[in-house]
């Protein structure tokens, strides 16, 4: 089980009830951040082992970021979300990146964040 998750998201509404929902799931301390920036001080300050990142982000590319995330030294788990389905589009896979998961803000509910994000 996960004990530590970043949430990544410019709508404050949508990081409270993540957080409400992964705190339900068991996750014992979850930090949200705004934007890019706040996330990478807050993943270094907490060193999450799971992070949901929005991929439209008002100060950088969220999949970029997330790339970023992913190589941290401690490797937590990665996951892009978007209100677009079609987002995940823009993750190119023949760019020789590794392949990040992806949820759509519509699939919060029920099990589907917990086997995304909280179950590698």
């Amino acid at each position: 089980m996960i004990r530590c998750a970043l949430i990544v998201d410019d709508d404050p509404d949508f990081l409270g009830l993540t957080a409400r929902i992964m705190a339900t799931l068991g996750v014992e301390a979850v930090s949200t951040a705004e934007n890019a920036a706040d996330a990478l001080t807050a993943a270094h300050q907490t060193r999450p082992e799971a992070m949901l990142v929005d991929v439209g982000l008002p100060d950088r590319d969220g999949i970029d970021l997330a790339y970023e995330l992913l190589e941290l030294p401690w490797r937590p788990r990665v996951v892009l979300t978007s209100s677009d389905s079609d987002a995940i589009l823009a993750v190119d896979p023949s760019d020789g990146r590794p392949h990040l998961p992806f949820l759509g803000k519509e699939e919060l509910g029920g099990d589907t964040l917990q086997r995304t994000l909280l179950d590698p």
